[in-house]
C-alpha cells in the first residue's frame, strides 16, 4: 500500500520555542516593510496572474523591463496556454527562487475524456493517484524524460459533465498535470487529455493575492507621480517567499557571521520553530524579522532546545548583503 501520510507544507502546525533572549538594536537593519523603496525592490517580489498566451520567461521579462531590473527569476514554468500565480522574484530576491521551485502547487484543472464516463467512475480513477505516485514527464517539457515520483497531497473533484471534468489537486512541485490526465484516461480506458489549467497556488503564495502587468504599470505610473504606496502594496518583500520554511530567529551579533558564510552555533539562536529536522531547508532571520539565509539544519528542533554548543545550520544561500550588521569577531 502507498504512504499516503505526507502533506504540503502550508499544513503544517509550527510552534515558536524561545532558547534566549536578547534585545534587538535600533542602530542596525530594519524590519522588511520599513526598507526605503529602492531597498525595497531590491529585496522583494511580484506574484503575477499569468495570462494565457506569453511563456513565463516573457512575463518575467517584462517585469524586469518595467521596473528597469539587472536581473529577475521566476518561481515555476507555466505553459504559454496555462493561467494562474507566477512569482517573479525581483534583483537579490533571485536567490530565493529555488525555494519557490521546490514549493508545492495548487492548480484546477478541466480534463476532458475521449468518451462519455460517469461521474463515479472519474472520481474512482482520479482517487487512485492521491499520494506517491510514478511519473515520466512529458513530451513537450523541458526536462529530462526519466522515470521519477511525485507527491499528490490531495484531489478535489468538482463537477462534471460526461466528458469535461473540473477538479482540483494540490501536489509537490514538478507534477506535470497533463501527464496525469492523460494517466487517468488509461485508467478509465477512453483516454483523455488536459483541456484547461490554472495554478491558485504556488507556496505561500494564493490566486486571490495575485496582481495583473496592468496593475504594476498603474502603481510605478503611481510612483513617478510621487505616489509609493501602491507600488509597495503590490510588491512583497523577500521574507514572504520563504514563509513556509522553518523559522531561526538569531542575535544581531551572529548574523554579520552568516551573512560571511559561517556556520550557525547554539549560541547564536534565539528562537526556533519546531518542526524542524536534521538535513531540512531553514529560514534564518533576524529579529526584526528580516531574511538573512537560507540553510541547511544539521539539528532537530528537540536537539536545538536541549544542546548548550554545536552547530544548528549551515548556509545554502546568503540573502542579506554584508555590513549590514556589525562585526563581532
Amino acid at each position: 500500500m502507498r504512504n499516503m501520510s505526507k502533506r504540503p507544507a502550508w499544513e503544517a502546525q509550527r510552534e515558536v520555542r524561545v532558547k534566549a533572549e536578547e534585545e534587538p538594536s535600533d542602530r542596525y537593519g530594519c524590519s522588511p516593510d520599513k526598507r526605503p523603496l529602492s531597498q525595497y525592490i531590491r529585496f522583494g517580489l511580484v506574484v503575477i496572474d499569468k495570462v494565457p498566451g506569453p511563456t513565463s520567461h516573457e512575463v518575467a521579462s517584462w517585469v524586469k523591463k518595467l521596473l528597469e531590473l539587472d536581473k529577475v527569476g521566476h518561481g515555476g514554468t507555466l505553459d504559454p496556454k496555462v493561467t494562474g500565480v507566477l512569482p517573479v522574484t525581483l534583483q537579490d530576491s533571485t536567490k530565493v527562487v529555488q525555494a519557490l521551485l521546490e514549493a508545492g502547487k495548487e492548480y484546477v484543472c478541466v480534463m476532458r475524456t475521449h468518451e462519455d464516463a460517469t461521474e463515479k467512475r472519474v472520481r474512482e480513477a482520479l482517487s487512485l493517484f492521491v499520494g506517491e505516485i510514478f511519473q515520466r514527464p512529458p513530451l513537450r517539457s523541458s526536462v529530462s524524460r526519466r522515470l521519477r515520483t511525485r507527491w499528490i497531497y490531495g484531489v478535489d473533484y468538482l463537477e462534471g459533465d460526461g466528458r469535461n471534468w473540473l477538479f482540483k489537486v494540490s501536489c509537490e512541485s514538478g507534477t506535470y498535470i497533463r501527464k496525469l490526465c492523460f494517466d487517468v484516461g488509461e485508467v478509465l480506458g477512453c483516454g483523455a487529455h488536459m483541456q484547461e489549467l490554472r495554478r491558485t497556488r504556488s507556496g505561500p503564495f494564493l490566486e486571490e493575492e495575485a496582481v495583473t502587468m496592468y496593475d504594476l504599470t498603474d502603481a510605478l505610473d503611481r510612483r513617478d507621480e510621487g505616489d509609493e504606496a501602491p507600488l509597495r502594496k503590490l510588491i512583497r518583500p523577500v521574507e514572504d517567499a520563504v514563509a513556509l520554511l522553518p523559522k531561526i530567529w538569531i542575535r544581531d551579533s551572529a548574523v554579520e557571521a552568516v551573512c560571511n558564510g559561517a556556520q550557525l552555533a547554539v549560541p547564536g539562536v534565539l528562537r526556533y520553530e519546531t518542526g524542524i529536522e536534521a538535513g531540512s531547508h531553514v529560514a534564518a532571520m533576524t529579529q526584526k524579522g528580516e531574511l538573512v539565509a537560507i540553510m541547511k539544519a544539521e539539528m532537530a528542533s528537540g536537539k536545538i532546545q536541549a544542546e548548550a554548543h554545536g552547530i544548528v545550520a549551515s548556509s545554502i544561500r546568503v540573502i542579506m548583503p554584508m555590513g549590514v550588521y556589525p562585526k563581532t569577531w
